[in-house]
């Protein structure tokens, strides 16, 4: 029997990486999509393959792809998972995120390269702040009416939302330029009609080994420093990087198509959940919280991003990251996903920071 081919671009980074690791573990002959001189700190089988693709240059990445159409054949499956999450220019989310994927995509039509499935990993930052008006307090709904065993899943979960959670109805309303550029990568390829076999997974916050972002703030804590902002009530949510790449190979498992999904683990957390999970790991004692108003955060994103852009380099905080900072309601329906895909979360919050953090001491990050 013919393996099955799958191609997955971004595989250099955080989630490319682990979908990378799951197609080998399935036995599929497996292309890892990367730019040239990209690292392959984390592609390390000696049964990957590499496709070198400038999704940049729509003319070289269409001869990329005929020469490997004239040896290999086309992919069965792609999953897109390349993208920036960091710029020091608006118009580069723009380039990155949504001209990339419609060259690729453009360029897989010409050639007759059009797959089985065509997997996007979006964002739940597509959506932007909405549903944030309070509402009267109501029970979250657990993942399959699960009711949380261990004693931190009860007392940092939201068990009484005062924000109602978002769902596939709502309008998308994104305010950084990181979630405008997915959202118009998001509707180019829903205009491409039933021809075009589409699957859109839109991630809550992501974390797990080899993630830097969340890696700053564990790294924060460990100095003894927790830093929030804002006053009004807080709901975040998160999914490890393992139960993402589950959910998509669900997906590829029921040869869905057309279909756009959330993802997070199923709970509802307080804003000091992460927080106090990591300061628990790393066995900290005295921990110093500063919660600061906006309009401070506001003032030393304004600064990092001048410094960024003076020093050539993307900084993690910047006017998105205050945007993304000050939303309170990151609440989302994954129960679609649930009944569709059998998609079930493996790792809550504690196992999946215990994990994370086992690995940056491992790694010596931390």
């Amino acid at each position: 029997m013919e393996q099955t081919k799958i191609l997955i671009t971004g595989a250099s980074g955080f989630i490319g990486s682990f979908l990378c690791e799951e197609a080998l573990r399935r036995r599929m002959s497996t292309w890892a999509g990367m730019r040239y001189g990209s690292s392959r700190r984390w592609l390390q089988s000696e049964w990957l393959k590499f496709a070198t693709l400038d999704m940049g240059k729509p003319d070289i990445l269409e001869q990329q792809l005929k020469s490997f159409k004239d040896k290999y054949g086309k992919w069965d499956i792609i999953i897109h998972a390349a993208g920036a999450t960091k710029c020091l220019h608006k118009e580069e989310f723009d380039h990155t995120n949504y001209g990339c994927t419609r060259n690729l995509v453009e360029a897989l039509i010409k050639l007759d390269m059009v797959p089985e499935q065509f997997i996007y990993i979006s964002s739940l930052s597509v959506m932007g702040p909405i549903r944030e008006k309070k509402v009267h307090p109501h029970t979250v709904q657990l993942p399959l009416d699960a009711e949380p065993e261990c004693d931190f899943i009860k007392n940092y979960t939201v068990r009484n939302s005062v924000y109602e959670a978002i769902n596939e109805q709502d309008v998308p309303q994104p305010n950084t330029a990181y979630g405008e550029s997915k959202i118009k990568s998001e509707e180019y390829l829903k205009s491409l009609g039933n021809d075009f076999p589409v699957v859109i997974f839109r991630p809550t916050g992501v974390y797990g080994p080899r993630e830097r972002d969340y890696f700053l703030m564990a790294k924060s804590i460990a100095s003894h420093i927790d830093f929030s902002v804002g006053y009004k009530p807080q709901e975040i949510t998160f999914v490890y990087v393992r139960d993402l790449v589950g959910a998509v190979f669900a997906a590829i498992d029921r040869r869905i198509k057309h279909r756009t999904y959330f993802v997070s683990d199923g709970y509802v957390y307080t804003s000091r959940a992460f927080s106090k999970l990591v300061q628990r790991e790393l066995k900290i004692g005295f921990l110093l919280h500063i919660k600061a108003p906006f309009c401070i955060l506001r003032a030393v994103s304004a600064i990092a991003e001048m410094y960024s852009r003076l020093t050539g380099k993307a900084s993690t905080l910047n006017n998105d990251k205050y945007k993304i900072m000050k939303q309170r309601n990151w609440n989302c329906e994954i129960s679609p996903m649930i009944h569709e895909l059998g998609y079930i979360p493996q790792w809550n919050l504690e196992r999946g920071v215990e994990e994370t953090i086992n690995w940056y001491k491992k790694e010596k990050w931390i």
